[in-house]
């Protein structure tokens, strides 16, 4: 896959809503754009933690592991249902900073199946005898980088700019749609996960 073709792609990826960009929307809500700013950080060492790994050391060793895949999406699905039903019981407020914190983005990300994707199929494996070899993955690796980076800003300045007014005037309202959003979005996952969708 070309560098334009993979980065079209991996921004189209990135910018569909999902647990990870609606922890970074309501923090935008609650905390402001400047308080959340180092969750981007958080949301980068993420995705780069799962997707290096799959890269370097997993591609080869999950392909023909049907197993091993559904159980991580499994794991993935439990973990955005743990976050909804926080989200719900518990909504963060303007007050509240550490609800939607750096270790909560950054556990969010390395079980968002989007690090699958992009991993196990945008961007080329590391290989010894594969074109590029080791190095292949690098320029992904790096444009990939400023596209989650760019992303995240974009969402924590949408939850600032637009989400700020109601979460200021009823942050039940926020936490509850973020949190139903969650709810549909493993539900999605989990019928993928086991072939119902």
């Amino acid at each position: 896959m070309s560098l334009p073709a993979f980065a079209l792609a991996v921004l189209l990826l990135l910018l569909t809503p999902g647990p990870t960009n609606t922890l970074l929307a309501v923090a935008g809500a609650t905390r402001g754009l400047k308080a959340s700013l180092p969750l981007v950080g958080a949301e980068l060492a993420g995705y780069l933690a799962t997707i290096s790994t799959l890269v370097f050391v997993a591609a080869p060793l999950l392909a023909g592991q049907p197993t091993a895949a559904l159980v991580i999406k499994l794991l993935s699905t439990l973990w955005v249902l743990l976050l909804a039903i926080r989200l719900w019981s518990n909504p963060p407020t303007a007050t509240d900073l550490g609800a939607v914190n750096a270790l909560g983005v950054f556990a969010t990300t390395v079980l968002n199946p989007k690090g699958l994707i992009i991993g196990l199929v945008l961007i080329p494996p590391a290989a010894t005898g594969a074109p590029g070899g080791l190095a292949a993955p690098l320029p992904y690796l790096g444009l990939f980088s400023a596209l989650v980076m760019l992303v995240a800003l974009s969402w924590i300045t949408f939850g600032a700019a637009v989400l700020r007014r109601v979460a200021v005037a009823n942050p039940l309202l926020v936490s509850r749609i973020a949190a139903s959003f969650l709810v549909l979005f493993a539900a999605g996952l989990a019928g993928r996960a086991i072939g119902w969708i």
